[in-house]
Order: structure tokens, then sequence, then C-alpha cells
């Protein structure tokens, strides 16, 4: 329980915004309610409060501002900020996420987690271990457990409470605190060294025995692998084995590489109810976001963007591409073609379809906020040439920024331009596309930018259909993102180096 007293009840307003509805859970740092929001009438949020002293502050503006920078579908979404000098409160509004801690899914469901769903779990953890793992400075989580995890009703897992979370610094022996939870914790978290990647991994060692043995056990000690339930894959047993090895050097080193041992394992495994291991692990990952951002007005932004909607749509299906200016014109045209409508005459949906493809006209942001909730395995954000505080910001929330520059000789420094203008941002997931630049102009760029994500797109008069020279380039862009779907469209899951 909370140590200290809460300032809140039901009723509480925080912020002159967010009225408190009821408590969702308390720990010995924070207790964390749900609040209705009184500018969206019907919008509900998670209120999580601390009241504590200087140091327990201080990990809270921390945890704030490390949520603020990260931007992933497994990870709550932090929406506002503010102190309470006067009675030491501090308050983060973040995404209310419907469902149940995966600790309560276990208990209520007697220690029984589907068996084939423990690997598809395991990979969407490796997704978001990913991810904040590779951030600059790396993001160590520290506290992988049960009561940390939230499991949706469609069954998909979201990380939350990142109140002991760690930016990786490569010059410490040590940590400076030694936190995290007994059973589930590395053994560096208990003085033996800094905690880093490996140490999450070993957290998730401990969390797939936990599921893998009913809840009994999350440490492997003798004796152990005769609660390991008997219908499960028996090649998870080696996987947990390594990751759970007490020196980090003899553990699997990065996500990456237990993601890839997974899916090498899958290869001679059947898959469950029809669907391949290949199809399902698309699932995995949620909804991912491309933006399509043009150097300058006529660099081919929108036509980019329409060839890679259609590119993805034929290889994973369910794409929207999203039109982010409230006054632009573009999809609005396309609509009056596709529809058959009288120029200038509007039509009353903002949404339509071309080869299933759903085009969005004339989005705001919060509509593309909505449909990151939604169904979507890609959603394309055309930005247009346009760098306003919005748009630019969501071109460098996105998991693919795509950069569309000219290809012509004397405009290709202007990717540069646009690169040393954004320098305080990081640029390493950064794609650059030149339609019709001469190899010699990717040459030179890839030099310039130290960046080796720069691609010549050839001509291609009509970005709704297929054009194999395109589509081999898209593939290089696209490369480990998504399956090969052209070779064989159901089977067992190649393994991706």
């Amino acid at each position: 329980m909370m140590k200290q007293p809460s300032q809140l009840e039901f009723g509480s307003i925080v912020g002159e915004r967010y009225r408190i509805v009821r408590t969702l859970g308390s720990g010995g740092m924070s207790r964390v309610f749900m609040a209705e929001d009184l500018k969206l009438p019907g919008k509900q949020w998670a209120v999580k409060e601390s009241v504590a002293g200087p140091q327990v502050m201080k990990l809270v503006r921390t945890e704030a501002e490390m949520l603020i920078s990260l931007s992933h579908p497994r990870l709550p979404r932090i929406v506002d900020f503010f102190e309470h000098p006067r009675s030491g409160a501090v308050y983060l509004v973040m995404d209310y996420i419907e469902g149940i801690t995966l600790e309560a899914y276990m208990k209520g469901y007697e220690g029984y987690i589907p068996q084939e769903q423990i690997v598809p779990f395991a990979l969407q953890v490796l997704d978001v271990l990913d991810y904040l793992h590779t951030r600059q400075p790396p993001v160590i989580y520290r506290d992988l457990k049960p009561t940390n995890i939230m499991l949706t009703p469609e069954m998909e897992f979201i990380l939350i409470d990142f109140g002991i979370a760690r930016s990786y610094k490569a010059e410490l022996d040590q940590d400076t605190v030694k936190l995290g939870t007994v059973g589930f914790a590395a053994p560096e978290q208990y003085g033996a060294g800094q905690t880093d990647a490996r140490s999450d991994l070993y957290s998730l060692g401990a969390l797939l025995l936990y599921l893998c043995t009913g809840g009994k056990y999350s440490e492997w000690t003798a004796g152990v692998e005769g609660y390991i339930r008997g219908e499960l894959p028996r090649h998870l047993i080696p996987v947990i084995r390594k990751l759970l090895r007490q020196h980090p050097e003899e553990r699997f080193q990065s996500a990456g590489e237990v993601i890839g041992e997974l899916r090498h394992s899958a290869d001679f495994q059947p898959a469950q109810q029809g669907i391949s291991v290949n199809d399902a692990s698309m699932d995995y990952a949620g909804t991912r976001v491309v933006a399509v951002l043009g150097v300058s007005a006529g660099s081919g932004a929108t036509h980019t963007a329409i060839a890679v909607s259609h590119y993805l749509a034929r290889r994973s299906r369910s794409v929207a591409l999203v039109e982010l200016h409230s006054t632009a014109k573009a999809f609005a045209r396309l609509q009056e073609v596709v529809e058959g409508t009288s120029v200038g005459q509007s039509s009353s949906s903002r949404r339509f379809e071309v080869d299933g493809v759903h085009y969005w006209r004339q989005t705001s942001r919060a509509d593309v906020i909505s449909l990151l909730g939604g169904s979507y395995r890609f959603i394309v954000l055309d930005l247009g040439s346009g760098q306003d505080n919005e748009r630019l910001e969501e071109f460098l929330r996105a998991d693919y920024p795509l950069v569309v520059g000219s290809g012509a000789e004397w405009r290709v420094q202007d990717i540069a331009g646009l690169a040393r203008s954004l320098q305080r941002h990081p640029q390493h997931k950064w794609n650059y596309c030149l339609p019709l630049a001469t190899s010699e102009a990717v040459r030179r760029l890839r030099k310039e930018l130290d960046h080796d994500k720069v691609f010549a797109l050839p001509f291609h008069s009509d970005p709704f259909e297929r054009d194999d020279e395109v589509d081999q380039v898209l593939d290089e862009l696209f490369r480990g993102v998504i399956p090969d779907t052209r070779k064989r469209r159901f089977g067992f899951l190649k393994r991706q180096r």
C-alpha cells in the first residue's frame, strides 16, 4: 500500500480537468486512479499520484520524461504531468488500459494460459523490450513481472509502471539503487553489477517459467522441470534456461537474438488452427506507423505514401493511409474519382477505400490516435511537405519515418539540410527516398548522412499499381518488418536474420 495519505478521493478534480472515479491500484510509492476527462466527455484516463519526499519526486519526474519520449503500442502514452507543491504530490496522466494484470488473470484461471499463446506472448514482450533496449541511451525496464503487465480483452500485453526503469550508462560498474522484485529480478540487481538489456531478458525468462509452471516457479531450481506443463512446446525449455543463467554473458545478449531463436524453433511447429506462424507473427507487433514527409512541395510525398500503402496492403493487409492535414485537397479529389461525384462535392464520409487500402482524408491528430487503437497493421501518414509542430512530432514519433526528397542533382542537398535542421533529434531510424535519383546521388547522400537507408525510387506513373522495380526498393526498405508472403502464403515461419 502507498505509505503516504492520498490527496484524492471520489469526485476530486486534478488539474482542473480530470475527475477521479475510482482507485485502480496502489503500491509503496504511488496510487493509481481512474479519472474522467471533463473536456472530452466519455474519455477515461489513469492518474498516477505520488506523495513522498524529494527522492521519490525525482523518480516520478524521471518516469514522466522517459514516457514522454517513448512511442510504442505496448507502452502507455503519457498525456499530462503536473505537480502540487503545497501537498508534495506529483501526478502523471496516461492512457487507461482496459483489462487486468497478468497476475490477476493467472489467479482467475488457476494459473492456466493456453499453450498456443505462450510463444505469442513472449514475442509481444520481446517486441517492446527490443524497442526499449535500442533507444539511445537504452532504457532498461528492470521490473518485468506479472503485476506490471496488463492483459487486454484482445489478449495483448501492455507494460505498465516505469517507476524503476533507468537509462543504461556504460561508464558505471553497478546501479546506484538496487531495485526489482524478488523472484523476477536478475542477480545483478542485488549488487552483482550494473543492469543492462540482459537483466530484462533474465526477467523475461522468469516470467515465461512462471507461465509454464502455472504460477508456481519463477526461478530455475532443482526439479522445476517436473512442474512444466507437458503440452507446452518443448523448444521453450532451453530458451528459458538460457534466459535464466546467473551470469549475463551466458544469457541471450539481446531481445532480437531471443526473437530469432523462438522463430527459428517454430520453423517446424505446425501452425495452430489453420493460421500460419508467419501470419500470426504480424499480430504481435501491434499497429506500426509509417510517416512520409516531403522535404519540399512537389517532392512526391503523397505519391510515395500511396505507393507504400498499396505495397504494404499487398504484403500484410489492413492498411490505413491518413492525410494528416486539415486543408489538403489531394485525397478529396481522389475520393471524387473513386465515388464518381462531381468536382467540389464533398462526401459526408472522410474514409474511402481503394484496392483494400482505407484512405482517411483531411485527418486530425486526434483521429490518428483513435486509429491506433483499431485493427490496422500499418498506418501510413501522408504529412505532405509541412513541418509544423503537429506533423513534425508525428514524424519523429513514427516507427518508420520516411523522408522524400527530389532526386534532381541540384535538389539532393535539400535532404541533408533537413537532417541538419533536426539534428537535435535521433535520426538512426529515418529512411530516405529520392524519386528518379541516380545511383551516384544516392551514394553521395549516404556518405554525407552516414546512413545506409537512402534509396532511389524508379519512375512509377501509377502508385496504385504494382511495379516490380519499386517493390524491390520497398522490399529493402521494409526488410525484417513484414513477412515475405510471395513465395509461400501458408506454412512455417522462416528464420529472420
